[in-house]
């Protein structure tokens, strides 16, 4: 039929798309919109042509509001309709609990995103005017149009692994923010340590060795001359194991002796700010070390997730793809049945090329950027590190940079081997 008429796939989807929505919103139902906020709720009654058949003001939370989907059923048969259909914005998780008191009622529940009441706004009256009452009237007519879309499905299981998904982006952004912040300190206090290892910050010996400087010694690192390096190299080993390390590495435990007690290096950075920015630094690297062993319990707990969803051999058998990126990434985008195509998901990230060309004129094409951000963050996270271990990525990289036309450049650092003591010990 596609080639008869002349639609392409994208036509035949979208028609199945609005087949669905209009499954949902039907002509014969009213539109009961609602203008979520925290105490206060506009709720109004529309038909198909956005006129206003009732309109109410609920003062409570979002859990309050049967009485007024209620309301707004009986409204509605008084006009004469069949039924009702509820739209809302996906504000907060206020939109859960709608969903949720439509289920209990047996109402249809559609989703209109945000910006497209944004930019409806304007095109109303050009004044961008805005209210709570205009706000649910122009939900409504967007329902009508059919601009909306059917919620994700609850389930408990993916709930969680969503809710998982989210505190560990947290985490993530925690503990990028200590490394820079304890980096900062250093430079300013004590920029000789900085100097022990080609990548300190990675390296676990550095940290533990940091950690038993400033701990012991407070705000003056020359005070573990008095400890001596015998006693210093055995709290290292200790401190080693708290941080997920198993060897240290001498050379930067040497190095980092050398710039505790030698004067020539101590005297290196602004005197004044020492004393308090090392006693910083040492509460900062409790941060850190608090936030990576939170962190680690979270992805425990979202690899559980996917054992409890049956997907943990499903997503482990794409070479270099680990059980948490793949959770990461399934944390962000829901349940993957949910989605008609895989170009469908790939819009969902916002990674979909996004035209530019009239009549003859072909503009540079770049992607959407519209999307769910961090799902485009979790999936680049999850390629870069299964780079190197799979082939077809490997393959479609070298591509990318490699070819005449159009090369997009390589962001990513050249590989460096550690030293051979690094190697062998395997803390650098």
């Amino acid at each position: 039929m596609g080639k008869r008429s002349g639609l392409r796939r994208g036509d035949v989807r979208r028609n199945e798309r609005l087949h669905r929505l209009r499954g949902v919103v039907r002509r014969d139902y009213a539109i009961v919109a609602v203008d979520l906020a925290d105490a206060v709720q506009a709720v109004v009654v529309c038909d198909h042509d956005s006129r206003v058949l009732a309109r109410r003001t609920e003062r409570g939370r979002a859990w309050q509001l049967d009485q007024a989907l209620g309301w707004g059923w009986a409204v509605a048969v008084e006009q004469g309709f069949a039924g009702v259909v509820v739209a809302c914005e996906p504000t907060g998780h206020r939109w859960r609990v709608v969903a949720e008191l439509c289920d209990t009622l047996v109402v249809g529940l559609v989703c209109v995103q945000p910006m497209l009441v944004h930019r409806a706004r304007e095109a109303e009256d050009f004044t961008r005017d805005k209210s709570d009452d205009k706000d649910a009237v122009l939900i409504a007519r967007l329902a009508a149009e059919l601009r909306c879309y059917l919620p994700e499905p609850p389930d408990a299981g993916w709930a969680r692994l969503r809710h998982l998904g989210a505190r560990r982006a947290q985490l993530i952004t925690q503990v990028g923010a200590v490394r820079q912040q304890l980096r900062d300190l250093l430079e300013c206090a004590w920029p000789a340590v900085l100097g022990a290892a080609a990548e300190p910050l990675a390296s676990v010996t550095w940290r533990a060795a940091v950690t038993v400087t400033l701990t012991r010694t407070g705000s003056d690192p020359a005070g573990l001359r008095r400890l001596g390096y015998a006693r210093f190299a055995g709290a290292v080993t200790v401190e080693l194991g708290r941080w997920g390390g198993q060897r240290r590495c001498h050379r930067v435990l040497r190095t980092v002796w050398a710039a505790a007690t030698d004067p020539a290096q101590l005297r290196v950075g602004v005197a004044t700010q020492r004393p308090g920015a090392l006693e910083r630094a040492a509460l900062v690297l409790g941060d850190w070390h608090h936030a990576l062993a939170q962190q680690t319990e979270i992805e425990l707990r979202m690899v559980g997730a996917l054992d409890t969803l049956q997907l943990t051999t499903v997503v482990t058998s794409i070479p270099g793809l680990s059980a948490v990126g793949a959770a990461a990434i399934l944390a962000e985008a829901g349940d993957p049945v949910r989605f008609d195509t895989a170009r469908a998901l790939v819009k969902h990230a916002g990674l979909c090329p996004r035209d530019n060309a009239s009549g003859a004129y072909a503009g540079k094409t770049t992607i959407s950027g519209r999307g769910r951000p961090r799902l485009r963050v979790a999936a680049w996270r999850a390629v870069w590190g299964a780079l190197p271990h799979n082939q077809v990525l490997a393959a479609r990289h070298a591509h990318l940079t490699g070819r005449d036309h159009n090369r997009l450049s390589d962001a990513r650092p050249a590989p460096r081997s550690p030293p051979a003591c690094c190697a062998n010990c395997g803390s650098w």
